[in-house]
């Protein structure tokens, strides 16, 4: 049996005939600059295969209801093994879903509860908040209802026929208004807050008799409904989905969401909730920090709950190693970030016993304090040792320090990238004159002077999630790094409550930009229409024609350039358009021309090349703002769809450029991009700051730290064990505090 899967003429994307030998069973850390090609062999060419081989196993009818997956453009892939892939993609999930029941540790619990809790409500399925036997009945095992809000649904100081009800259908003269006014049973004139208590009830409450109304079309007995309970039958007790957009927005305006009553926001019902063991109910256990729950456990003896003690147990203790201790199991998984619910996907594989896998990471570092890369280093280790290929996508050189082989891509990024430039140990890339060994060898140095701020933003009693009453100052006119260990309370502090108490601040966060195929990073950043109307002057006819979304588009094909042809229970076609040969637009429309180019030649320009073309002035302000952020070689019509993490956050960061005197809020910006790139980046913020910004920068990279004028560090742990402010001052300053564990490592750092 072969002992490497060999790639033989990979061509995904970008890659330019690439073919490699990659070792099984061992671990091996892709490299490179963002769309250098890492990603399109890693997940586009070697885990699509593997799982599209794995899927023709399954008989016809199964494959139905399977992803299907495109043969990717390679030669060959000999000797794969079955492909797990371990992402960033956020975990989502409705409000059901949560730690706990994600890891199906909050199974073992349950069962743990029935056999071992007194008293006992019965099976396990009766401690399940989403099992009818166990849900708490008024809200339905969600823990929070969603109910009208009567001071936004009333007026209490007019009467009926001043408009007193603000419902919507409720306006005064209309036949639902009258439901109420001329029931009867109501003055008219009285304002609502002068009426009985028995009044008041009926109106919001009242059933169980008629009312004759006199519409248009004669005389009808209408059933009397309290506007309480019409509102909940019109719009919380039925799908909303099939209202219009205008009424949805309507309703919502007169609702809050707010913990359930019956359940105190347990999910359960009371049997569930009266199960204790040593005094506490299981919504108790699923309340607490994993790394207190283990505790909690520890100390169960008894010889029937004792083994499923333990085996939830392990399970949280994998949880605690990887640096999640401070997660409790009713956190809903939808409110995880991308480097949480990564390494909760790690976690569940590390309690499988299948070998012979290949595991599939894209840069699990993420969202990792160096503290923390240590111990998912030792999970990569272990899946290694249990005898699986590992293949991680990754920037950070603590992981690349553990891989067995290393394969750099580059040499740069986008059409002159698609190579692997390196392949070999990594102590031998150290040395390679790639531009990943160009920056392995060197290390950033400390800053020697820091900018003196122009004034303060404090924040002050923030108690917010983990936060415990702090007071902090975040200074304008600088660059800022609040740093601390995952779950510190960093995101709380900056994107929760600084961000409420400066609303006017510009945030870029991680979230995902539309990025469907007919984005493009000319459309994004705003200046497809003025090339269009550019190409419509020159040539006497309308904008619409340059657009493949338009008038312009070839009609095979609906201006997409490809043909996607489904073959049910066969692997999906997909075609370049022969009509228009995949350039979206129809003949007609390549006989316009300006300078000799026409509009499928400008999206065919990267954007520096796109400089030099275009006289413009507001056009070619937008287009060095690709230049600001390093993205001059992606080319204007270039898919959205195919750029890599690190690519989309910059081209994010473009659109939000050049403003003065405003405050930039960034979420961990060194996402997805090499070394050299945040270079880049850094002195992108430097720019910033110089114009008369303030920026902010959540962050773990300690060159980001190093090149700052002042850092926040918070801690000194994750959780319960965090939200304190540990240091606040310059990086040269942080150097010498003995407790903080950004301190530690930016001094590790500095001394390598």
């Amino acid at each position: 049996m072969s002992k490497n899967i060999v790639i033989t003429g990979a061509r995904e994307n970008n890659l330019r005939d690439v073919s490699l030998s990659i070792p099984k069973d061992k671990i091996t850390v892709f490299t490179g600059v963002s769309g250098s090609g890492k990603s399109s062999i890693v997940f586009d060419t070697v885990a699509v295969e593997s799982q599209r081989q794995l899927n023709e196993t399954f008989t016809s009818f199964i494959r139905n209801f399977l992803p299907k997956y495109e043969r990717p453009q390679v030669d060959a892939i000999d000797d794969l093994s079955v492909a797990v892939v371990v992402d960033q993609k956020p975990i989502g999930g409705n409000v059901r879903s949560t730690v706990g029941t994600m890891t199906d540790i909050y199974s073992v619990i349950r069962v743990l509860f029935s056999r071992h809790g007194t008293p006992s409500a019965g099976t396990a399925a009766a401690y399940s908040f989403n099992d009818p036997s166990g849900m708490c009945a008024v809200c339905d095992g969600v823990g929070r209802v969603v109910a009208l809000d009567l001071d936004r649904a009333i007026d209490w100081t007019k009467s009926l026929d001043e408009g007193a009800l603000l419902l919507p259908g409720l306006s005064v003269g209309s036949w639902e208004w009258s439901l109420y006014a001329d029931s009867g049973r109501f003055d008219r004139t009285k304002p609502i807050a002068e009426y009985s208590a028995e009044d008041r009830e009926l109106l919001l409450h009242g059933a169980d008799f008629k009312v004759r109304l006199q519409l248009k079309s004669g005389s009808a007995d209408m059933k009397f409904e309290g506007i309480v309970s019409r509102f909940s039958r019109l719009f919380l007790k039925r799908d909303t989905a099939a209202m219009s957009e205008k009424r949805r927005e309507a309703a919502a305006r007169f609702t809050v969401d707010r913990l359930c009553e019956a359940c105190g926001g347990a999910r359960l019902n009371e049997a569930a909730l009266a199960t204790r063991i040593d005094g506490l109910n299981i919504a108790d256990w699923a309340a607490m920090e994993v790394a207190d729950l283990v505790e909690v456990l520890g100390r169960i003896d008894d010889p029937v709950a004792a083994p499923l003690a333990a085996a939830a147990r392990e399970r949280l203790e994998r949880l605690v190693g990887i640096g999640l201790g401070y997660l409790s199991l009713d956190r809903e998984t939808s409110t995880l970030s991308g480097g949480e619910g990564q390494r909760l996907k790690v976690v569940r594989h590390l309690g499988s016993s299948l070998t012979g896998l290949t595991f599939i990471f894209d840069e699990p570092s993420v969202g990792l304090h160096p503290r923390d890369v240590g111990r998912l280093n030792e999970l990569l280790i272990r899946l290694r040792d249990k005898g699986n290929t590992v293949l991680v996508v990754e920037h950070d050189p603590d992981v690349m320090a553990i891989a067995d082989h290393v394969v750099d891509m580059g040499p740069k990024a986008g059409t002159d990238g698609g190579l692997a430039v390196y392949e070999g140990p990594v102590e031998l890339l150290k040395e390679a004159d790639t531009l990943t060994g160009r920056c392995l060898r060197r290390r950033t140095p400390l800053k020697e002077s820091f900018r003196t701020p122009a004034g303060w933003l404090p924040v002050t009693g923030a108690d917010l999630h983990n936060l415990k009453g702090v007071d902090v100052r975040f200074p304008t006119g600088v660059l800022t790094a609040v740093t601390g260990v995952a779950g510190s309370g960093k995101s709380t502090l900056v994107s929760g409550v600084f961000t409420e108490a400066y609303p006017e601040a510009i945030v870029i966060d991680q979230g995902a930009i539309g990025a469907s195929s007919r984005s493009t990073p000319a459309s994004y950043i705003g200046v497809m229409d003025t090339v269009r109307r550019i190409f419509a002057k020159g040539n006497g006819v309308q904008p619409g024609l340059f657009s493949f979304n338009s008038s312009g588009a070839c009609a095979e094909c609906s201006g997409r350039g490809l043909i996607y042809t489904d073959l049910a229970f066969m692997d999906p076609v997909t075609t370049t358009c022969q009509s228009c040969e995949g350039r979206r637009f129809h003949d007609e429309v390549l006989e316009h021309r300006v300078k000799g180019r026409s509009i499928v030649d400008v999206l065919d320009m990267t954007a520096a090349v796109a400089m030099e073309f275009f006289e413009d002035k507001a056009l070619l302000r937008k287009l060095r703002t690709l230049n600001d952020v390093g993205l001059t070689y992606l080319t204007l019509g270039q898919p959205l769809s195919s750029l890599s993490g690190g690519e989309r956050q910059r081209i994010k960061l473009a659109t939000r450029l050049h403003r003065t005197g405003s405050v930039y809020i960034l979420d961990e910006p060194t996402t997805g991009l090499h070394m050299a790139d945040v270079d880049t980046l850094v002195a992108l913020l430097d720019r910033l700051v110089d114009a008369g910004n303030s920026v902010i920068c959540v962050e773990h990279n300690m060159d980001v730290v190093k090149r700052a004028d002042w850092v926040i560090d918070l801690g000194p742990d994750g959780g319960k064990h965090g939200g304190e402010i540990v240091f606040e001052g310059t990086p040269r300053q942080l150097l010498d505090h003995p407790e903080s564990f950004t301190a530690t490592y930016l001094r590790r750092d500095l001394a390598a």
